[in-house]
C-alpha cells in the first residue's frame, strides 16, 4: 500500500500526521509511505526515523491582513501555488499513491488539488474547533473529513492525533529538578512565545518563591531570557528552581508533562490534546494573530469542562498570571476536578483510530 501525507510547514500540522504514520507503519507495516510538502520547520528527523520519503514542492498563502509587504506577498504566492500543483501532479503520478491524506495548511493544498484532478482518495484531518481556510477547499474534494472538535459539520470526530510516546517515554528524568515545590511547565510553541516569555519574567522571582519552573522559551530567545533571568532573581538560592530550554525534543517534553503540576501554554489544537492526555491542570493563552482567532476558540472549546483557565489574549498580564497560578495551587479540589476533566477530555487513540479509518482495517 502506498499513502502520501500532506501538511503545512509547522509543528501543529506536521506532529499530529507523524502520530497517524507511526499507527500506519504499526498496523501495516509494508505500507510505503510519502511526505509531500513545502520546507519542514519541523519533525524532517521523525519522517525519517519512520522511513518517509520526503518531496518538497513550492508553494503560498492568502494573506487576510492589509500591508505593502502582504499584497507583495500575495502576488507573488498567485504563481507559487500553480507551481506547487504542477510539481505535485507529477509527483503523484510517479508514486500512484492508494490514498493522500492532508493535515491542513496552505503546503499541502497544492497536493490535494492534484490529487483530485488524478482522482486518487482523500482524507483530511481539521485539528481547530474552526475550519481553516485551505481545510475548507479540500473538504471538496474529500472523501472523509476527520475533526478534533464536534465544531466541524460533517466530520468524523476523533481528537487530535497525539504522539503516543509522549504517554510511553514519560518515567525518563531530563531535569535535574529539586523535586520540593511543585513544578509549572511553560510552553510557548514549537517557536518559542515572545510575549509568554515576558509575562514569566516579569514574575519570575515571585514564582520561584513557591513553584518550580521548566520553561521552553523557543532557540531564539534562549540567551536572552536566561541573561534576562539572573538580573530579575539576585538569588542564587532561588536561580536553582528555573530551568530554561530553547525547545524541547519529543522525549524531553514527555519527561517535562510528566513531572510538571500545571502547563502554561499557548492554544494550539495539537498541544491541547496532548495536555488532556497527560490529564493536566493548565492555563491556556491563545496566540491573538491566529488565523481566524482559531486559538481563543480552541481554549474556550477545551475549558468548557473546566479542564484549564482562558487568559485573553488581548491583555494577558503578569499580575493576572500570577493570580491564576495561585488560584489553582491554593485551591486542590479545583486542581484535582482539572485533572479530571483533562482526562475526560482526551482521546489518546485518535491516530490510531484514523489509521484504521484509511487502511480500511475491519
Amino acid at each position: 500500500m502506498k499513502i502520501v501525507f500532506t501538511t503545512g510547514g509547522t509543528g501543529g500540522h506536521i506532529y499530529p500526521a507523524i502520530a497517524i504514520i507511526r499507527e500506519v507503519k504499526r498496523l501495516k507495516p509494508d505500507a510505503k509511505v510519502w511526505f509531500i510538502g513545502t520546507k519542514l520547520k519541523h519533525g524532517k528527523k521523525d519522517l525519517q526515523d519512520q522511513h518517509v520519503i520526503i518531496k518538497t514542492i513550492t508553494s503560498g498563502k492568502m494573506r487576510r491582513y492589509f500591508s505593502p509587504k502582504a499584497l507583495i506577498q500575495n502576488f507573488i504566492d498567485l504563481f507559487r501555488i500553480p507551481i506547487g500543483i504542477i510539481q505535485s501532479f507529477f509527483l503523484l503520478k510517479k508514486i500512484k499513491p492508494d490514498l493522500v491524506f492532508g493535515k491542513g495548511g496552505y503546503g499541502s493544498l497544492p497536493v490535494i488539488i492534484a490529487a483530485n484532478k488524478l482522482k486518487i482518495p482523500i482524507y483530511i484531518h481539521e485539528s481547530d474547533s474552526i475550519m481553516g481556510k485551505s481545510t475548507q477547499i479540500a473538504t471538496k474534494y474529500a472523501q472523509k473529513i476527520f475533526s478534533s472538535f464536534d465544531t466541524i459539520d460533517n466530520s468524523i470526530v476523533v481528537g487530535n492525533p497525539i504522539r503516543k510516546e509522549l504517554l510511553e517515554n514519560k518515567n525518563i528524568k531530563y531535569f535535574d529538578l529539586q523535586n520540593d515545590k511543585p513544578v509549572i511547565l511553560i510552553v510557548g510553541g514549537s517557536q518559542g512565545a515572545e510575549r509568554i516569555n515576558d509575562l514569566v519574567l516579569q514574575v519570575l522571582p515571585q514564582l520561584l518563591e513557591k513553584y518550580e519552573i521548566i520553561h521552553q522559551c523557543g532557540k531564539k530567545s534562549l540567551n536572552e531570557v536566561n541573561s534576562t533571568a539572573q538580573i530579575m532573581v539576585k538569588d542564587d538560592n532561588l536561580l536553582k528552581y528555573y530551568h530554561a530550554y530553547g525547545f524541547l525534543n519529543e522525549k524531553q517534553l514527555s519527561s517535562a508533562m510528566d513531572a510538571c503540576h500545571l502547563i502554561v501554554s499557548r492554544a494550539g489544537a495539537g498541544f491541547i490534546f496532548e495536555i488532556a492526555a497527560m490529564g493536566k491542570p493548565s492555563i491556556l493563552i491563545p496566540l491573538p494573530e491566529s488565523a481566524q482567532n482559531h486559538q481563543v476558540k480552541n481554549a474556550y472549546q477545551y475549558s468548557k469542562n473546566g479542564a484549564t483557565i482562558v487568559m485573553e489574549p488581548k491583555n494577558p498580564t503578569p499580575r493576572l498570571l500570577m493570580q491564576n497560578i495561585t488560584k489553582i495551587f491554593s485551591n486542590p479540589t479545583l486542581l484535582s476536578n482539572m485533572k479530571k476533566a483533562a482526562q475526560k477530555f482526551a482521546m489518546p487513540d485518535s491516530a490510531e483510530r484514523i489509521a484504521i479509518e484509511i487502511l480500511d482495517i475491519k
